[in-house]
């Protein structure tokens, strides 16, 4: 057995032996892709394990996450920082060595992955952003950014609709220093492939714009070596190494989904190890691997030492190009010089048309900011003026997504956890249906991806119900970690910026497409998610109306008609439920407070994520049904969005707490 046999023999069995432990796992693809990882890690990959994160690293993403003990193993072997009992703790309650690669958890890991396909389109957002920061700042003297990004995938994320969206995408790009790793082995869980996915895999990828390279023997590590080589010699293209391997190679249940997802079993175990002629203990590292490995650290150490002599060669020659790249690094967004994005238009305006104008503001400013939409960009109005569009030809930072939403998402993600960039992405409200994966990762992962959704309610009108989002909102409320922020005007849209590009999660701006009253009494405020605009002149109010986006008019409107009626309401703009949620309690009290008990949602989508504020005695004017097929104005109408039916509910939920008041009293100290 040569010492790289042994080596790769060390991983089969070192993520096999955690499997093991953790009576849980998937150790087909561990035993399968072993001489695949171990050749990429050794010959390939320019990282330095002593500094793991230095900048013009190569990235890899495990795009088939499950497989997450064999990273683990190789991240073991080549220094990462992850131990003995790291290894030992796989899968276990707060160790370094999750389920599935969690970003921010284990050094080395770059993307959270798990959800098949979401990894590949990751690793397009890597390569992308890796273009556009070399195409911004490279000289052709100093190569400040020249890196590769590699994946490693298997039959399940090629199956997945993410990744042939990804794949196009890409190929229109001509993302040459793409490399996509296939390792192809026939099984899933249900059995083999042929029950379910028997196109040509190459062939569809050759058709959308890739190089398409086949390893037939995935147990050679020259053939896989020399197929990396070729594919990082193509810079017009980029390279799917499509790797023939035995899932669950050298165990009884090798080629069999039995293997896939559950552990071997220590008589197989045990066979696996006579089959590999392997005798070291579990988890450990044998001298003569481990003597191997250390050869290679001068290698991984002078990848980072080349690279600091061209930055500071480039700090010589270019200084403002590099304060610049310094500063896109940082990724830090100031609103001090910005006040202009809070001034009131003279006239009424649509939210996504103040989007675009502080958009623009911002980003003028920012150069680091970039993005794009599903297609979607004149309508969405997100198209950054003087940015220039996203090509393999030239800078730009208009990206032309495509009818892509899925892949979008996700490339969004692997872009800013590349870094130096801040991105966006936008569609219509509707379709962030198609997104709910990729926004549910960024906000898993707790990144500032910028999320703008224009078209927001059944103000969408005259496309219909398919078109008219009412439980969008709800979806995205229901995902943790994201801020949702739905303006009410202008000013309310510039806050929504603001908590965006100075938070760290991500955010989405929900958008109008129809023009909206501006309002003297919104604000900064917004940023407390939650706020009086217009208050009662009784200590007490005797109900309250809370609403969002672009029923505010409505809820104010309805004040000054209750008024007449001798009813003095509080009205209260919600814009974003989850910085209202993070507020003190006292704040929270000083908006909406106990004693008020009387009070109406009011909100052009489902009432669910309402019953919170207004409770089992308040009033919704929501919608709860699918829309229909008419105008704007015409659906707000019908559908009880008018002053009339919001008056009316705020008499009903007055009437409701007086008479369970009148039963039960008020809850109050004479009361205990």
């Amino acid at each position: 057995m040569t010492n790289e046999e042994l080596t790769v023999s060390t991983l089969r069995v070192n993520a096999v032996e955690a499997i093991e432990k953790a009576k849980s796992g998937h150790p087909g693809i561990c035993l399968g892709a072993a001489p695949v990882m171990y050749t990429l890690f050794s010959r390939h990959l320019k990282h330095n394990p002593k500094n793991p994160n230095f900048f013009d690293r190569d990235r890899f993403v495990l795009s088939a996450g499950h497989g997450s003990a064999l990273l683990y193993a190789v991240l073991q072997m080549f220094g990462y920082g992850l131990t003995k009992e790291d290894m030992m703790r796989f899968r276990q309650l707060s160790s370094k060595t999750p389920g599935h690669p969690e970003y921010g958890v284990t050094a080395g890991v770059e993307v959270s992955t798990g959800p098949l396909g979401q990894g590949i389109a990751n690793a397009v957002g890597f390569a992308l952003a890796e273009r556009i920061l070399a195409q911004k700042f490279n000289t052709p003297d100093c190569k400040l950014v020249d890196h590769y990004t590699y994946a490693l995938c298997g039959d399940g994320c090629m199956m997945e609709g993410i990744e042939s969206e990804a794949a196009s995408f890409a190929g229109t790009q001509k993302l040459g220093k793409l490399v996509v790793l296939y390792d192809s082995n026939n099984i899933t869980i249900e059995g083999s492939t042929d029950l379910a996915f028997t196109e040509d895999v190459g062939k569809r990828h050759e058709a959308l714009g890739w190089q398409v390279i086949r390893v037939k023997n995935g147990e050679d590590l020259d053939a896989i070596s020399a197929a990396i080589t070729l594919a990082k010699a193509e810079t017009d293209k980029p390279s799917l190494i499509i790797v023939d391997t035995t899932i669950g190679y050298g165990s009884p249940l090798a080629g069999t989904s039995a293997c896939h997802g559950a552990p071997l079993g220590s008589d197989n175990v045990k066979a696996l190890r006579k089959t590999l002629g392997y005798k070291a203990a579990a988890f450990e590292i044998p001298s003569a691997v481990a003597d191997g490995i250390a050869e290679l650290a001068p290698t991984f150490a002078k990848y980072e030492s080349e690279w600091n002599k061209i930055v500071k060669s480039y700090k010589s020659k270019y200084p403002e190009q590099y304060e610049e790249f310094q500063t896109w690094r940082k990724g830090a967004v100031g609103f001090e010089e910005l006040d202009c994005i809070y001034e009131k238009p003279q006239k009424d305006e649509a939210t996504r048309t103040s989007s675009s104008r502080i958009l623009n503001a911002v980003a003028d400013k920012h150069g680091f900011i970039v993005g794009g939409s599903a297609d979607l960009a004149p309508s969405n109005q997100v198209v950054l003026k003087n940015g220039g569009d996203v090509c393999a030809d030239g800078f730009g930072r208009n990206i032309h997504f495509g009818i892509r939403e899925h892949a979008m998402g996700a490339i969004c993600n692997g872009m800013y956890l590349h870094g130096g960039l801040l991105p966006f992405c936008a569609t219509f409200t509707v379709f962030s249906d198609y997104m709910k994966a990729a926004i549910r990762m960024s906000a898993l992962m707790n990144i500032p991806v910028t999320y703008i959704f224009t078209h927001d309610s059944i103000g969408v009108g005259e496309d219909g119900p398919t078109h008219q989002p009412v439980d969008q909102l709800e979806m995205l409320r229901a995902i943790p970690g994201i801020k949702v922020f739905r303006p009410a005007d202008a000013k309310e849209t510039a806050a929504a910026y603001e908590s965006a590009w100075t938070g760290k999660s991500p955010t989405a701006v929900v958008l109008s497409r129809q023009g909206l009253k501006q309002h003297d009494c919104t604000g900064v405020d917004a940023l407390y998610g939650g706020y009086v605009v217009a208050d009662s002149s009784k200590e007490i109010p005797d109900v309250i109306l809370i609403a969002s986006g672009s029923e505010l008019t409505l809820a104010l409107d309805a004040k000054k008609q209750l008024l007449k009626e001798n009813i003095d309401a509080r009205v209260v703009s919600m814009p974003c439920m989850e910085l209202f949620d993070i507020q003190t309690a006292k704040y929270r009290e000083s908006v909406l407070p106990c004693n008020v008990r009387a009070r109406v949602a009011i909100e052009a989508g489902r009432s669910l994520c309402w019953y919170k504020y207004v409770g089992l005695d308040g009033e919704f004017c929501c919608m709860d049904v699918f829309g229909k097929s008419a105008p704007a104005n015409v659906m707000f109408e019908v559908c009880g969005f008018n002053v009339e039916n919001v008056v009316k509910l705020a008499k009903k939920t007055i009437r409701t707490c007086s008479k369970n008041e009148a039963l039960f009293g008020t809850g109050g100290e004479d009361d205990k």
